[in-house]
């Protein structure tokens, strides 16, 4: 992972410096209307195709022009998570304000103008239009899309990002394109919230399906059935979908439901509550099972696991 800041910069030379940084860290661009004392600090990692990166910067724009596009054309989409400050994004004639935790999809193939008039943060990632459009294809009908706080799945999206920007000089290329797999899959079901999932790919599915069932961990009548009809697929299908993450759909809920236990079991702020108490949040209405089930997975009973965790 590198790192470049402009502080050791000369004034006078430090934004053509970031144009360059810029350039070669996330998207070639021209940078304009620099404020006096512009500074920006940015790191980031490629791994491939694949290119990740986080800054912050005073006031200025970023422009992505014609010219731009035939020096150096790319098949890929620019997707910015706002974590500070307001971005103004135009392309294609329409324009929108990013605030923070919002995020933006814009196409680099298209010539596009991003506005900073005050200090921003941000998130970069860059992925090939290729792995966005066989999942969401009618992002190719609109160049450029934000994603709302509010909207569907846009918070995991936003861990998504976040891990991808923090982690990335840590993690391997593996690493790096499973989680821009899941990125993409929750970016799918959050711009579009009006298609039925049982009509997305399976892999877009199975992102529908596992978040849904994390968020319903607690319910005890979470169940094939339920989940299935939830999104309009068989149980036949549901159990398809679970082959991918290679456990079946009983074992997956169960060893969830479990993990919650143990988190909880040895988080000091609710060393107040019992473990019956923490049982039945997770889903569990029979202690005996829960104290067996727990013992076959983490080779002690609940009641121990806490005071190991508290010694």
């Amino acid at each position: 992972m590198a790192a470049w800041s402009t502080d050791a910069i000369r004034p006078a030379e430090r934004f053509s410096f970031w144009r360059e940084i810029v350039c070669q860290t996330v998207l070639n661009v021209s940078t304009e209307a620099p404020r006096d004392g512009f500074h920006a600090r940015i790191a980031g990692r490629s791994f491939g195709d694949l290119r990740f990166a986080a800054f912050a910067s005073t006031s200025h724009e970023i422009v992505r022009s014609s010219g731009n596009l035939a020096r150096f054309p790319e098949d890929n989409y620019l997707i910015s998570l706002q974590q500070s400050g307001q971005s103004q994004i135009q392309q294609a004639g329409a324009a929108f304000a990013l605030d923070p935790g919002e995020i933006a999809i814009v196409d680099g193939q298209k010539p596009f103008r991003i506005s900073f008039a005050k200090p921003v943060s941000r998130v970069l990632a860059i992925v090939s239009r290729q792995t966005l459009d066989m999942r969401a294809p009618w992002l190719r009908k609109v160049p450029q899309r934000k994603i709302a706080l509010s909207a569907p799945y846009a918070n995991l999206a936003r861990r998504h990002l976040l891990e991808l920007a923090a982690g990335c000089g840590i993690m391997t290329e593996s690493e790096a394109r499973l989680l821009t797999e899941n990125l993409c899959n929750l970016l799918t079901l959050a711009s579009a919230p009006d298609i039925a999932v049982a009509a997305l790919r399976p892999d877009v599915q199975l992102e529908a399906v596992l978040t849904f069932c994390r968020r319903h961990l607690g319910d005890p009548e979470l169940s094939p059935r339920t989940v299935a009809g939830r999104f309009g697929i068989s149980v036949r299908t549901l159990h398809l979908r679970f082959g991918k993450v290679g456990r079946s759909f009983c074992r997956w809920v169960l060893e969830s439901r479990l993990d919650r236990c143990r988190e909880a079991l040895r988080d000091p702020r609710q060393a107040t509550c019992s473990i019956s108490e923490i049982a039945y949040r997770w889903g569990f209405n029979d202690l005996s099972h829960f104290d067996k089930v727990f013992r076959a997975r983490f080779g002690m009973t609940p009641r121990q696991w806490r005071r190991a965790a508290q010694a």
